[in-house]
C-alpha cells in the first residue's frame, strides 16, 4: 500500500486524522492493522514494542500528575490505564474495528470485536509509530489519545482488584487471610469456564466466583465476599 492509496482510504484517513500522526509509510501503518491470522507479516511484533512505549509514556505522566503518590498506587493507576479494557474502548473510539485485516476463521468468529485483538491492535499502532518517528511521535499520541482519562483519573481504591479489598479489609480488623479453592473447571480448551471458592476459616464462610480464567474466578468470588461481610459488618 502506498501513501497515496492511504490517502484515499477514508477509513485510514480518518485514523490518522483521529490519532494526531500522518504515517510517512502507509505500509507500516497496513501492518500494525494486520492480525496474525492474516499472515506471515503481521502485528505482533510492533505490538510488543507498543506496549513498552505506551507503559513508559503513561508512567511518566503519573509521576508527574501525582508527586506524593508512593510506587504501588502509581502501579495500580498505571494498569487500570493501560489495561484490556482501556486499550479496547480506545481502539472502538478510533474504529479500529473496521479496518482490522483478519484470516477468515478469525472473521467468521467476529474477533474485530474482541477487546483482547482490539486492545492489541492499538498497541501495535503505537509501536508502528514509535518505530516510524520515535519516541516524541509516540509521547505526542498516548497523551492525546488518554488525555480525558489522565485528566479524571479514579481513586486508588477504586481499582483495587476485589482479592485486594478483600485482604486489606480482613487486614484491617486482625483477620485470617482467605482461602481459594478451584470447584470446578469445565469447556474446550480455548473456552474453559472456571469455578472458584473464597472461604473465611474464622468465620466458616464461604462465596463462589465464576470466569473464563481461575483468576477472574477468584476475583468473582472474592466481590462477592466482600458484598456478603460488609452487609453482614455491624
Amino acid at each position: 500500500m502506498t501513501m497515496s492509496q492511504s490517502k484515499q482510504n477514508p477509513g485510514l484517513r480518518r485514523l490518522c486524522r483521529d490519532l494526531g500522526y500522518e504515517f510517512a509509510d502507509a505500509t507500516l501503518l497496513q501492518q500494525a492493522l494486520t492480525h496474525r491470522s492474516a499472515g506471515a507479516i503481521n502485528n505482533e511484533r510492533l505490538e510488543f514494542l507498543g506496549d513498552g512505549a505506551l507503559n513508559f509514556v503513561i508512567a511518566a505522566a503519573l509521576f508527574r500528575r501525582c508527586p506524593e503518590a508512593p510506587e504501588g498506587d502509581l502501579s495500580r493507576l498505571r494498569a487500570a490505564l493501560v489495561r484490556e479494557q482501556t486499550l479496547a474502548e480506545i481502539a472502538d473510539e478510533l474504529d479500529l474495528g473496521r479496518l482490522l485485516v483478519l484470516g477468515a476463521g478469525e472473521q467468521r468468529n467476529g474477533s474485530a470485536r474482541r477487546a483482547s485483538v482490539l486492545a492489541d491492535t492499538m498497541e501495535a499502532v503505537l509501536g508502528a509509530i514509535y518505530h516510524e518517528s520515535g519516541f516524541d511521535a509516540v509521547r505526542a499520541v498516548v497523551l492525546k489519545l488518554f488525555a480525558a482519562r489522565l485528566d479524571h483519573l479514579p481513586t486508588v481504591d477504586a481499582i483495587k482488584d476485589p482479592k485486594t479489598r478483600l485482604q486489606e479489609w480482613l487486614q484491617a480488623r486482625a483477620r485470617p487471610l482467605p482461602v481459594y479453592t478451584l470447584v470446578q473447571r469445565s469447556g474446550a480448551e480455548h473456552a474453559q469456564h472456571f469455578v472458584c471458592r473464597c472461604t473465611l476459616e474464622d468465620g466458616d464462610v464461604s462465596c463462589d466466583g465464576e470466569g473464563s480464567s481461575r483468576r477472574k474466578a477468584e476475583q468473582a468470588a472474592a466481590a462477592a465476599m466482600l458484598d456478603r461481610i460488609r452487609g453482614a459488618a455491624p
